[in-house]
């Protein structure tokens, strides 16, 4: 059953009245036969305007719930079933300005149908931006983005990998840009694991239904995302931000706040985990993709075992990327033998980078704990202290270890010398992927 909640009426932007408590229950993902009407086949999602990818207003009060956290208002969406139309519906309804900072776009039927999207808002006269990494986008070419660039929208690549590209740098290609951030009108936000590309479509969409999250925002916090935007945008363009881009605080001002990585002040999201781990109490929930924490993150989990927290990791059976998969199973044995339980989560691409500590905190976004996303890349987490926020979080966490296998010490000992092998060596190379 769905924690209690405050639920919000986005056509009114505020909680409901005092004593007006909700009955309804918590949203489920929907099944196959339902998710055709929401996402449409790969035909239709090409077509300028599909109907279902772009609902009424009421949508949104029907959709995910919506909670009150000081003056911004969240709600957590699972996968692309739910967040791409969520994010399309934002850009439709565009008016002044679209800011779109993704890793991963696809040359595919998603990407096309976003591009299309973005390039019909620039053709009324909205302001759009984009940047896309080179390495997460690698399909994608200039002559892909006319649509938008012929409209007078603007494209940035970041950190081209082309030697015959004047803008190539050696030393950046290991440096990344895989933040998924979308700012419209500067008071609408999202952001998560979920880029946009196939493999987040269901299945019965020809997609690989893999299991993420997004956030999405609405209020002041969005400034924070779109301050953050136009700082890549001038080191990749050169153009100076707007003049009412606000500067970005060193610490956090409210309880929706900004995390991101390669910053050495009180937003950075390692020294967050850090923290936040070390001062669990409860329980530590954890759902990430790419689990290779270092030793600080480790020995902070470890402690909060002994305070006697519960601490549960949920990261996929089967990664994307083979060898990080072996360099998570690397850490099985040393986090098992300090009580922290691992759960792998089969059938499907566990892509999400979500954590709950003590029902209080909440943090998704595109921070992995690894050695890339701490020190290569630049990221994005939003941070949410809400206990109601959390609760329903969770609540999700929950489905999700009810469909995962706990992965237990003794059998796990029993693997060959073989496959151990292969996970040190790539644990040893963690530093070069």
């Amino acid at each position: 059953m769905e924690p209690p909640r405050r639920p919000v009426s986005p056509s009114v932007g505020g909680p409901v009245a005092d004593g007006a408590a909700s009955t309804r229950a918590p949203v489920t993902a929907p099944a196959a036969d339902e998710a055709a009407s929401i996402l449409p086949s790969g035909a239709e999602l090409v077509s300028d305007r599909p109907k279902s990818l772009h609902p009424s207003r009421a949508d949104d009060a029907e959709g995910p719930p919506w909670f009150q956290v000081g003056p911004d208002q969240v709600r957590l969406l699972r996968d692309g079933v739910e967040a791409f139309p969520a994010m399309l519906r934002a850009i439709g309804a565009a008016e002044r300005e679209i800011l779109l900072e993704m890793y991963w776009i696809g040359a595919d039927p998603v990407g096309e149908r976003f591009r299309n999207a973005l390039a019909e808002r620039a053709r009324a006269g909205v302001r759009v931006r984009v940047i896309h990494d080179a390495v997460g986008s690698i399909g994608i070419t200039p002559g892909w983005w006319r649509l938008v660039t012929d409209a007078g929208g603007r494209v940035a690549e970041y950190h081209s990998v082309s030697p015959f590209d004047p803008r190539f740098r050696i030393e950046r290609i290991e440096l990344r840009d895989h933040r998924k951030v979308l700012v419209v009108d500067r008071t609408r936000g999202f952001t998560g694991g979920i880029n946009l590309a196939a493999p987040w479509l269901p299945a019965i969409d020809g997609g690989a239904g893999w299991r993420d999250d997004m956030i999405e925002l609405r209020g002041e916090t969005t400034e924070e995302l779109r301050t953050l935007f136009y700082r890549t945008w001038r080191k990749l363009t050169g153009d100076a931000a707007p003049s009412d881009v606000r500067p970005l605080s060193r610490r956090r001002t409210r309880a929706v706040w900004v995390l991101a990585s390669q910053w050495r002040t009180r937003r950075s999201m390692h020294r967050e985990y850090v923290r936040r781990i070390g001062h669990a109490r409860e329980r530590v929930d954890i759902a990430n993709s790419y689990f290779v924490p270092d030793r600080r993150v480790r020995g902070a989990l470890f402690r909060a075992v002994l305070r006697g927290a519960h601490v549960r990791v949920l990261v996929p059976s089967k990664s994307d990327v083979p060898v990080v998969q072996f360099a998570v199973e690397a850490l099985f044995d040393t986090l098992l033998r300090h009580g922290v339980e691992i759960w792998e989560l089969p059938r499907t691409m566990l892509h999400a980078k979500t954590a709950i500590i003590d029902d209080q905190f909440t943090t998704i976004g595109s921070y992995n704990l690894d050695e890339r996303s701490w020190r290569k890349n630049l990221e994005v987490n939003l941070a949410v202290e809400d206990p109601e926020f959390a609760r329903h979080v969770r609540s999700w966490y929950e489905r999700d270890l009810a469909s995962a296998i706990r992965i237990d010490l003794k059998t796990w000992r029993q693997r060959s010398l073989g496959r151990r092998g292969f996970e040190w060596a790539a644990l040893a190379m963690r530093k070069f992927w």
